[in-house]
C-alpha cells in the first residue's frame, strides 16, 4: 500500500473475511445482472449498499448471508477498520444508483460499463483484499485541499 494513501477511519472493527464474502456476493449479483438484465438485482444491491453505507448493517441481506457463509465454512475472524468498508459501500451505492438511473432513463449504453466496474471492484476486494475506496478517498482529499485553499 502506498505511504500517502489515506483511508477513512472510524475505529470500529469488522471481520475482513465477512467483508470479502459480501464483496463476492456483490460480484455474483453484478454478474447475474450483466448476464440477465434482471432489474430486481439492481434494486436489491441498491438497498443493501444503502444499509451498509449508512450504518444499518442489520438490514443487509448480503451481510446476513456472509455471516452464514463465514460460520458455515469456519472462516477466521480477521479484524479491520470499518471506515474504509463503509466508504466503499457508499461508492457502491452511487454506482448502483447510477445504474438504476440509466435503466429508468433508457441509457443502455452506460449499463454494461457501470455494472462491469462494480464487478471489477467487488472482485478486487473479494479475491485480493484491494479496496478501491481508499484510492478514491485519497483522491477526494487531495482535490478538497486544492479547492479548499483560498
Amino acid at each position: 500500500m502506498s505511504e500517502d494513501l489515506q483511508c477513512p477511519v472510524d475505529h470500529v472493527k469488522v471481520n475482513e473475511n465477512k467483508v470479502r464474502v459480501v464483496a463476492l456476493l456483490v460480484l455474483l449479483l453484478g454478474a447475474g445482472f450483466l448476464l440477465t438484465g434482471y432489474n430486481f438485482i439492481i434494486l436489491l444491491l441498491l438497498a443493501d449498499f444503502f444499509a451498509r453505507a449508512f450504518n444499518m448493517q442489520k438490514y443487509s441481506l448480503l451481510g446476513w448471508l456472509a455471516d452464514v457463509f463465514v460460520k458455515q465454512f469456519k472462516l477466521p475472524v480477521k479484524l479491520t477498520d470499518r471506515g474504509p468498508k463503509r466508504f466503499a459501500a457508499g461508492m457502491g451505492f452511487v454506482f448502483v444508483a447510477a445504474i438504476l438511473v440509466a435503466i429508468i432513463a433508457g441509457w443502455n449504453i452506460f449499463l454494461v460499463p457501470l455494472a462491469a466496474m462494480l464487478c471489477i471492484f467487488a472482485f478486487l476486494e473479494s479475491f485480493a483484499a484491494f479496496c478501491m475506496g481508499c484510492y478514491v478517498y485519497t483522491g477526494l482529499q487531495k482535490v478538497s485541499k486544492v479547492f479548499g485553499k483560498k
